[in-house]
């Protein structure tokens, strides 16, 4: 147990793993704008450069905001349970809406195109994900937010809750370096393994975005660090006064 971990405490490490998995994400997000726009042409909705949306929206979505929604219940540990729930569905919400513009982008693209749909790995990899990823937060919206989940079937679901959420997030990670390596072959060909700028450039960019998603799975990985029993607790408290008694005085 490290210093400054006890009850109702921040660890005093734990604010600067989080520091670093946020300079990571901000750092994976403007490289891969920069990539797009020094090798690629840069991004618009009605031309070639339309396929473009769609790794920008996918690593803002279902990279950096995913994972930030996962580290919401590390970072306000001592914030009340309802205000983080919901901070914690709102930024999955974000993402999803904008991982939805970048699937929009790609099938519109190739439409526009005339190439295949859903060929390659990198597609059926995204397609699963993209699936699972919303199955995940309306599991997590029927058990969680809805009030009429019992808290039996939330204390039962919780683990499963977790450990989906994590691997869908490293199914995340492992689908956006597929398709990064698929854009390169597809661009460069032979001559990326001739050191070309931009495959140096990208090959940077999937080693930080690997660094982001092992930074975000330690920090979740952490007991240590997980909200404090004692505010578990008090939040569980206070939800079934919220349920069985409504805004009564008696529930005051």
């Amino acid at each position: 147990m490290e210093s400054g971990t006890g009850l109702g405490s921040t660890p005093s490490t734990l604010p600067y793993y989080v520091a670093f998995s946020q300079l990571l994400g901000l750092t994976v997000v403007a490289m891969t704008g920069a990539w797009l726009g020094l090798y690629r042409g840069g991004i618009a909705w009605e031309s070639t450069l339309q396929f473009n949306v769609h790794p920008l929206c996918m690593i803002i979505g279902l990279i950096f905001l995913q994972g930030d929604a996962l580290l919401v219940y590390r970072v306000f540990r001592k914030e009340a349970k309802r205000t983080t729930k919901v901070l914690h569905g709102l930024l999955h919400v974000f993402a999803f809406i904008i991982a939805l513009v970048g699937l929009v982008a790609v099938f519109d693209y190739h439409r526009k195109m005339d190439y295949a749909d859903l060929y390659s790995l990198h597609s059926w990899c995204g397609i699963l994900v993209f699936v699972l990823y919303f199955i995940q937060w309306l599991m997590g919206f029927t058990f969680f937010l809805f009030p009429g989940a019992s808290f039996s079937l939330r204390s039962r679901y919780r683990p499963q809750h977790i450990f989906f959420g994590a691997t869908i997030f490293l199914l995340s990670v492992g689908t956006a370096l597929l398709g990064l390596k698929e854009a390169l072959l597809f661009k460069l060909g032979a001559k990326y393994s001739t050191f070309e700028p931009e495959g140096i450039l990208a090959n940077v960019l999937g080693l930080l975005l690997a660094c982001f998603g092992v930074a975000v799975l330690y920090i979740l990985a952490q007991a240590d660090w997980k909200r404090p029993p004692q505010a578990e607790e008090q939040a569980l408290s206070m939800d079934f006064k919220t349920l069985t008694e409504g805004d009564s005085p008696s529930s005051q």
